[in-house]
């Protein structure tokens, strides 16, 4: 079969894409074989699954007119959030802290949210504790130090019985009740569930709590910008309104009736994605984050990917890596292993962040190149260094740089990387939006629970 001729000029692939609104820039050229040979992407390669992709697109945009993919429409939503907005504010007003209780998508977009944010830009209160795991020594040492008189609790379950958020809150319960009292509990729990009947709503009704709907069709992994994000990000004081409007700019650019694959950076790192895990053989996706802002984004996205495409022999294993605490401990095997990883090197503007270094201070000859710098400048030089060192080894790797550190480019990010995964998952063939396998696992859960004597 002949390569088909590519339908947008090379300098698309060369030059950094920027997104719709200017909130990011991705560049994928040093994925591409031309750029570091044979570990890199053909462009026929690339052109071929560019194609393929216009189909794809075709049926996104079909199936989003036909409200199929609501998890798409909450980024034009406003009348939600103003329904929540008084529950944020009276939570903001009468609580010092408040403890978000869930697991998975219930939890993973809400915190990469909340720690995107400087301190110093939530003004101190509340504090919100956005739990993601059950391990009882650190769960049973932090719920014993509030004071639930003034906490306010947020329960999040999809389903309305998930085991682990279940057993948080049921954990959690009775020590509300002998703090606060039954008759006060519905002033300080908020509960997230699907309607109908569910556990969590049945335990609600017993105990007076306020429940909020969560959409049965937006699953959890999609669900960051539903109430089940958007509730802890008005809650900590952040602009969810930005979150959606940065959310909506890459959904318009590819809705747009005549874009194409190449011009859209979803499409395409669905394309560099695919590409090289089919013909190069990597199975691994590497997330680098130059900032620890940013990290619970890469723990957010890396369920999203591997929940999403890990199916039927198919996906890639996401990898969350620091920058740059991983160039010591990861760097080695990522050169000089298995050429079988793409990296994304993940990073925000870090230069004028710190205080530079007084010169005389510096007294030894070996560390003049630090005078006047910041932590920043190391941050910064770091993520370069060793995005060319990988390149230089062959390694395929893609740059995302955040123009700005906030709600809109968080927002626009997680819609890109939606998108992208949504993507990605038709070139595979395999439903992003279920996950089969895992229900095995929950069923033994609960029967071992369930065995257990002392119960």
């Amino acid at each position: 079969m002949a390569d088909p001729a590519p339908s947008h000029p090379a300098q698309a692939f060369d030059a950094p894409l920027d997104c719709a609104g200017g909130h990011y820039r991705q560049d994928v050229a040093a994925c591409l074989e031309r750029s570091v040979g044979p570990g890199g992407l053909a462009q026929a390669s690339l052109n071929r699954l560019l194609g393929e992709l216009d189909g794809a697109l075709e049926r996104l945009r079909g199936r989003f007119e036909a409200g199929e993919l609501p998890f798409l429409g909450l980024a034009r939503r406003n009348e939600d959030l103003q329904a929540i907005a008084g529950r944020a504010a009276d939570y903001r007003a009468r609580f010092k802290e408040v403890l978000v209780l869930g697991t998975g998508g219930s939890s993973l977009g809400g915190r990469a949210l909340y720690e995107m944010a400087a301190s110093e830009h939530l003004g101190g209160r509340p504090a919100l504790h956005i739990i993601t795991n059950v391990d009882p020594f650190v769960f049973e040492r932090m719920i014993r130090r509030f004071d639930f008189r003034e906490t306010g609790v947020i329960v999040i379950s999809k389903s309305g019985g998930t085991t682990e958020t279940m057993m948080q809150f049921l954990t959690v319960l009775p020590l509300m009740r002998a703090q606060i009292g039954d008759a006060k509990l519905g002033e300080h729990v908020t509960l997230i569930t699907e309607p109908g009947p569910r556990p969590l709503r049945e335990l609600g009704a017993r105990f007076a709590l306020p429940v909020l709907d969560h959409d049965p069709k937006v699953g959890g992994r999609y669900s960051v910008l539903s109430v089940v994000g958007m509730l802890p990000t008005l809650i900590a004081g952040l602009d969810a309104a930005a979150v959606r409007v940065g959310a909506d700019d890459v959904l318009t650019q590819a809705l747009a009736p005549h874009a194409r694959p190449a011009a859209l950076a979803p499409a395409l790192g669905a394309a560099i994605s695919v590409g090289l895990q089919r013909e190069r053989g990597v199975g691994a996706s590497v997330m680098l984050a130059y900032s620890d802002r940013l990290g619970s984004l890469a723990r957010w996205y890396r369920q999203l990917w591997a929940e999403s495409l890990g199916k039927n022999g198919q996906g890639t294993t996401p990898i969350y890596g620091t920058g740059p605490v991983d160039q010591h401990s990861q760097l080695q095997l990522w050169l000089d292993g298995p050429a079988d990883k793409m990296f994304t090197v993940l990073g925000g503007p870090n230069e004028a962040i710190g205080e530079a270094l007084d010169p005389d201070l510096i007294a030894h000859e070996d560390l003049d190149y630090m005078a006047g710098r910041t932590l920043g400048d190391l941050m910064d030089a770091s993520r370069r260094a060793t995005a060319q060192t990988l390149a230089a080894r062959g390694r395929p790797v893609r740059h995302i740089d955040m123009l700005r550190i906030d709600e809109a480019s968080m927002g626009a990010l997680m819609m890109h990387f939606m998108l992208e995964t949504v993507l990605a998952a038709d070139l595979l063939g395999v439903d992003p939006f279920d996950q089969p396998a895992v229900e095995r696992g929950k069923v033994l859960t609960r029967r071992y629970l369930k065995e257990m004597g002392g119960g």
